[in-house]
């Protein structure tokens, strides 16, 4: 199913690394006053958002940044008689440089100079627009089947959903980065390219080829690093071991399940894609429990909602083994796997193999029929 509509992703956030000074002069000429200009990025581990109110539509924003990064400039208007002020907003490719920009009438009428990478990211941004009505109808079409209670339809509309998706991203992000990996736009073409559960054999060649200054970033620096896990936690490698508290404190270690095979799930109590996706977890454990197969569920639960957790495994009937250091986002396995979105699962062999990711819905009952079958016709 497409990424972004079925996980919940984890906020990412850059390595730490020397920023330099940007400078963002403007000028606007709107249809409506402004009352209010704002700039929001993220930098590093944080989240900036800041404000100034024009002078004669005139504003200046000066700040840090490490590398490029996507900022969002927002107007609010002054109010003129509605409940609440209206606004407008433009994504910029911010640059540790000095930039101008210019709108007239709206702000979509603009020009920004000053950012080398700018001119590839909106070209990139437009292309991946390109695709949204199409994106529109498939999911509406997904909704429509879900109300209707038809799987296999269901199953039909997620294939389209992911072939427009591996579409796209071959259309828009590989194709610009074959031609154009000495844009400053590169890694973000790059990273969007990767996605959550990236593939390290499509982008491990593409960030080799990235210019040297450019995998200084901080953030290739991370991307670099998931590429190396992703490598560690292919299909085929055994996963890597791991101990964490049960929901009684009792230290409980992936080795400890060798012999059976076992579904590793990452999830949490506050996700709701997770939530939705337990009962179809629920009926395949119940089908195969006395197969020689198991679940091991790894939750990313806050620190202060242990009981939340408990609960949840609780209403949700999860009559399996539980596991969590109560870290959130910073779970030791989560890091350690490279999980950045939830939910997310991993099938083990008895050997503790890895020999299939992410089978949500009928994929993973359907997983473990062929299993089994193969293991009932060679007995």
């Amino acid at each position: 199913m497409n990424k972004l509509l079925f996980l919940l992703i984890v906020p990412v956030f850059s390595l730490a690394q020397s920023p330099k000074e940007f400078e963002l002069k403007g000028q606007l000429n709107l249809t409506k006053p402004v009352d209010w200009v704002y700039l929001r990025y993220v930098t590093g581990e944080q989240s900036v958002m800041d404000s100034i109110q024009p002078n004669n539509g005139e504003f200046k924003f000066k700040g840090k940044i490490a590398e490029p990064v996507v900022a969002t400039l927002i107007t609010r208007f002054k109010q003129q008689g509605e409940d609440k002020p209206a606004r407008e907003f433009v994504q910029l490719f911010l640059e540790p440089s000095k930039m101008e920009f210019s709108a007239k009438d709206s702000l979509k009428n603009n020009s920004f100079k000053g950012s080398a990478g700018h001119p590839d990211f909106t070209a990139l941004i437009k292309r991946q627009e390109s695709y949204n009505s199409k994106f529109e109808v498939l999911y509406d079409q997904y909704d429509s089947l879900q109300k209707a209670g038809d799987k296999v339809g269901q199953k039909k509309s997620e294939d389209a959903i992911n072939k427009l998706n591996d579409e796209m991203n071959e259309a828009v992000y590989a194709s610009f980065l074959k031609t154009h990996s000495n844009s400053n736009a590169a890694l973000f073409a790059l990273k969007q390219y990767a996605g959550y559960d990236l593939d390290p054999a499509k982008v491990e060649p593409i960030f080799n080829s990235l210019p040297a200054s450019t995998r200084t970033w901080p953030s290739a620096k991370a991307l670099q690093e998931r590429i190396v896990i992703a490598k560690k936690t292919a299909i085929g490698n055994y996963a890597m071991e791991f101990t964490q508290n049960d929901t009684l404190g009792k230290p409980v270690s992936l080795s400890s399940f060798k012999g059976k095979y076992v579904l590793v799930d990452i999830w949490a109590s506050w996700c709701g894609p997770c939530r939705k996706e337990n009962p179809n977890v629920v009926r395949v454990f119940n089908k195969f429990k006395d197969r020689n197969f198991t679940i091991l569920s790894v939750s990313l639960d806050r620190p202060d909602a242990k009981d939340k957790w408990l609960a949840a495994i609780h209403k949700d009937e999860l009559t399996w083994t539980h596991v969590s250091d109560l870290k959130y986002w910073d779970n030791e396995v989560a890091k350690q796997y490279g999980i950045r979105a939830i939910p997310q699962n991993i099938l083990l062999d008895p050997q503790g193999k890895i020999i299939a990711r992410n089978l949500r819905g009928d994929d993973l009952d359907v997983k473990l029929t062929e299993v089994f079958s193969k293991l009932q016709k060679a007995s």
